[in-house]
């Protein structure tokens, strides 16, 4: 019996326009994960409202956004999410200029490289309000908005440096540990006001900033990779087909999980050759 080829992700057909109609956030839209997020988002109908603090990023997005399937499918804001005030604003206007809110995705953060002697109580206190506090001010009004409707779908973008421990990372791995058990007690509160709320936990993904390392220290960015059992880091848009199927109806009866999306790093059991 013939076999039938095995078809790649990057080979299957588009989904068709199931989230015609439906408005999404996106925080920290403009690039890597967020962006690829936004645009599949788009891609399957809905209507993309992207935010960031770099207009210039912001601009290129929405036109690539835009090119690929109109403009009216995204708008761009400018904002920081750690202006608590302003992240709130944004998210009430938005459901009020549209008449809905579906979907949010906390993917802005903030991350400092140092050890923990060297890392300053304002370091640290930056990585909690933007991977930390922002979910919670982010979540908290869309909530408000999504509980009203009925329905509503949050999914929170953590690391797998949330759930596995490494040198140097303490605030950033502390404040990702922090955003999974929210999302966990966040879900607890919505279910009954269908409400989901799931995390994404992403490990070494392939955007700008991986590349700059990669640049930097070939040798090590290699032995990185090589560390991942499939041998690779993530590519952008398999972490957004992730996000947007916990986005989805076909994710109805999935709450208050923390999926890693890492190429099987954080089920690993390291064991030196």
């Amino acid at each position: 019996m013939r076999k039938k080829a095995f078809k790649k992700w990057e080979d299957a057909k588009p989904m068709e326009r199931d989230l015609e109609g439906r408005v999404a956030i996106v925080t920290g839209g403009s690039d890597g994960i967020g962006l690829a997020t936004a645009t599949l988002l788009a891609r399957r109908g809905a209507h993309v409202v992207i935010c960031g603090r770099r207009p210039e990023m912001l601009d290129k997005a929405c036109t690539a956004i835009a090119a690929e399937n109109g403009a009216g499918q995204v708008e761009a804001i400018i904002l920081d999410v750690s202006d608590d005030v302003a992240l709130t604003a944004m998210i009430e206007d938005t459901a009020r200029k549209y008449g809905r809110l579906d979907m949010l995705v906390n993917n802005a953060m903030s991350t400092h490289y140092a050890p923990i002697g060297k890392l300053t109580l304002e370091q640290w206190r930056k990585d909690f309000a933007v991977n930390a506090d922002a979910v919670f001010v982010s979540t908290k009004a869309a909530m408000k908005v999504m509980s009203a409707a009925g329905h509503g779908s949050i999914v929170n973008i953590s690391s797998t440096c949330g759930i596995r421990a490494t040198a140097n990372m303490s605030s950033y791995s502390a404040s990702k540990a922090a955003l999974i058990q929210f999302t966990a007690v966040a879900a607890m509160e919505g279910a009954r006001q269908g409400v989901r709320v799931n995390a994404v936990v992403p490990g070494q993904v392939q955007t700008a900033s991986t590349q700059d390392f990669a640049d930097r220290a070939p040798e090590l960015a290699a032995k990185t990779a090589e560390a991942i059992p499939m041998g690779r880091g993530g590519k952008p848009e398999e972490l957004a087909q992730a996000i947007v199927f916990m986005l989805s109806d076909a994710a109805s009866y999935i709450t208050g999980v923390a999926l890693p999306v890492d190429g099987g790093k954080a089920a690993q059991l390291y064991m030196p050759s």
